[in-house]
């Protein structure tokens, strides 16, 4: 078991310094970069000649993305078809993303390639991630498929890519923003664009008290109040460098935060969660991409992380939960080298390895630190010819675990599995079907929690199938004098099937819980989704809509007349989103109305459900321009109803808030 290690850290020390080779000795040229060339084409819908994907995606870019009544990547994320939010409530609350019912630790999240991990619980708090610096965010179902990725983009049920901007010209810019419930924030962005380098700083900072008012109605309870402990506090710092196929980001988070428990009745203080957490996380990321000869593509990247996070319960108030004061720390080196081939213009041959090394300690008692090393290999093949297209692929997964008390404390998890995509063009319309087979590795939590984790955890298993057809046009094939228009229409029939489904139940009674694998799931559904754009002179006007029909059910065991085929948690069987943009020159003003069908929510009684809601949020933006200063006003309301709903029970939602920006720009 030694040797085995020491030879696994071998390799990865040796990809994470191949990576730093190759990105430090980036040259000036301006190389083939599919992925943002390729990224342009697909968020501009108005294109004469968009690119078509394999894989079922969806985008929000530029004005689109800059319209939206949002803040964090969460909030853009929310109007895209087949995806659900677990939000905690208020600014500093919680925020992950859930598609097509797969679990958040199904969905991959990459930052300009390359993925943002947390191997502790394998969930992203998006809420961390601003909107500033973003050209893009794309939903991709199963995988993108470029044609030099690497192997961790393969892996995931579905990926979010979120895409920063790359500057064109000088510029700084600076905005204050104040809202309800006290909350106030100070942003400043830096850009240039120096002889062939282009790059960006951006800082933020924030706080909120998060005390906004809620009623909570059922059959049994009325209760009216203010939401306590939802404070938040943080600090946001990141910059960026690009040059040619070379490009590069530094990130720090640092937050202070309420942790809002559920609300109850007569709100007594005996009840008033006292939770804090704090957060400081960091990471740092390059990645360099090279085109040879016409026909080799390469490309390497490289990331270090490191998280700290704090939760505390430890106060004299505190009457309701165990006392703890627990502190972890999680760091994650990650390297990758990736190769396509390219023998015809219609055939592509890729291949990548990486490996990312983890390790986790905390004080909790009884915990021992963790190593985790995860290798991933895939064989990939992509063919386009006369408006066909396939692609094929094979990723090797392996992971292996180790802590410093018990060494090979899980047996190592060694898979292969396979994924094929088709596609066929004729004309405006493009039909298309995809499977994919993944596992989700169990996360150190899952396995090493104190009291909690179990090491003879099974990997969850999950098969994808997909059917799906896409229809672009515009009238680029009949002009008319000063307009524009064009429609994207896409929409997407799918089943999922998930084995050994982990998850948390109280078998050690009520205070101690346990981690297992639980039964099979079935999801059928629909997607649809659509987007029409029209200018015509200095107006411009934009319709985005989005529908998700879903039926994901628990078919563990047909002899349980009371569990079998019922819904499983939080997933809507119903749920769309419309939004709708109009400008005149630099005015702009946007609605977006969001409706969500009722969720289950206990297992124990299905009984217990979420009531349905909608949302509808209201913008209105100026830009006056003087010569190269800008000036900028922009009114949100959010909740325009005042409508009290919950994405997780008696975690109740903020209604009706403002929000008043100011912005200038040189």
């Amino acid at each position: 078991m030694d040797y085995e290690l020491k030879r696994y850290y071998l390799q990865a020390i040796l990809v994470i310094v191949l990576a730093f080779a190759v990105t430090a000795g980036a040259s000036a040229q301006n190389p083939y970069n599919p992925d943002s060339i390729q990224q342009l084409h697909e968020v501009t819908v108005s294109s004469k000649q968009p690119i078509r994907t394999i894989a079922t995606s969806q985008t929000l870019s530029g004005a689109d993305l800059q319209a939206l009544s949002t803040t964090s990547v969460a909030d853009a994320l929310k109007y895209f078809a087949g995806v659900q939010i677990k939000d905690y409530g208020g600014l500093g609350g919680l925020k992950t993303v859930n598609v097509r019912s797969l679990g958040a630790q199904h969905v991959g999240i990459y930052l300009d390639g390359i993925r943002i991990t947390n191997a502790q619980n394998g969930t992203v708090d998006l809420g961390k991630f601003s909107l500033s610096s973003m050209e893009s965010v794309s939903l991709f179902n199963a995988n993108k498929l470029d044609y030099c990725q690497s192997a961790s983009e393969y892996a995931s049920g579905a990926t979010v890519y979120l895409q920063t901007r790359r500057p064109t010209h000088d510029s700084l810019s600076v905005q204050m923003r104040n809202g309800s419930f006290a909350t106030g924030m100070a942003k400043v962005n830096g850009q240039f664009n120096w002889r062939g380098w282009q790059g960006f700083i951006d800082g933020e900072f924030c706080t909120s008290r998060g005390d906004y008012p809620f009623r909570y109605h059922s059959e049994f309870e009325d209760t009216v109040g203010r939401r306590a402990n939802s404070d938040i506090r943080y600090g946001r710092i990141e910059g960026a460098l690009f040059r040619g196929g070379f490009s590069s980001h530094v990130y720090y988070y640092d937050s202070e935060r309420g942790c809002p428990g559920g609300i109850v009745r007569r709100l007594s203080d005996k009840f008033t969660n006292v939770g804090r957490e704090w957060d400081r996380d960091f990471f740092v990321q390059a990645s360099y991409q090279e085109r040879f000869f016409n026909k080799l593509l390469f490309k390497a990247n490289t990331k270090y992380t490191n998280e700290y996070l704090r939760y505390c319960t430890n106060y004299p108030e505190n009457q309701n939960t165990a006392r703890v004061d627990n502190h972890y720390r999680q760091q994650d080196a990650y390297g990758a080298l990736c190769a396509a081939y390219m023998p015809w213009s219609w055939l592509s041959l890729s291949t990548s390895y990486d490996i990312r090394y983890s390790i986790l300690k905390a004080d909790l008692k009884r915990f021992d630190d963790v190593e985790r090393v995860d290798q991933k290999q895939v064989l990939a093949a992509q063919m386009n010819y006369k408006g066909v297209r396939v692609a094929a692929s094979a990723l090797h997964q392996r992971y292996s675990d180790w802590t410093f008390a018990n060494a090979g404390a899980a047996d190592p998890l060694d898979r292969w599995t396979p994924a094929v995509s088709l596609a066929y063009t004729l004309h405006d319309v493009t039909l298309r079907g995809w499977y994919k087979e993944i596992f989700r590795a169990p996360t150190l939590n899952d396995l090493y929690y104190t009291q909690v984790g179990n090491r003879n955890l099974k990997p969850e298993y999950t098969k994808q199938f997909n059917l799906g057809l896409e229809y672009h046009f515009s009238n680029s094939k009949f002009k008319i004098q000063n307009s524009k228009w064009a429609i994207d229409v896409q929409a997407d029939a799918y089943i999922n099937k998930i084995e050994n489904r982990i998850v948390c139940l109280p078998l050690k009674g009520t205070y101690t819980w346990s981690m297992m694998n639980y039964g099979y799931t079935f999801c059928r559904g629909l997607n649809a989704t659509l987007k029409g754009h029209y200018t015509r002179g200095p107006w411009n006007f934009s319709l985005l809509n989005s529908i998700t029909w879903q039926r994901d059910v628990d078919r563990t065991d047909p002899e349980d007349e009371d569990m079998y085929d019922n819904p499983i948690c939080y997933s809507p069987a119903f749920s769309t989103g419309i939004t709708a943009i109009a400008g005149w020159r630099t005015l702009q003003f946007t609605t977006s109305y969001l409706y969500v069908g009722e969720r289950m929510w206990s297992k124990a009684d299905p009984e217990d459900i979420l009531e349905p809601y909608h949302n509808i949020d209201m913008k209105l933006s100026y830009i006056h321009n003087i010569k190269k200063i800008s000036l900028g006003l922009c009114l949100e309301v959010c909740d325009v109803l005042d409508i009290q709903y919950e994405h997780l029970p008696r975690y109740p939602m903020p209604g009706r808030n403002y929000k008043l920006t100011l912005s200038f720009g040189i």
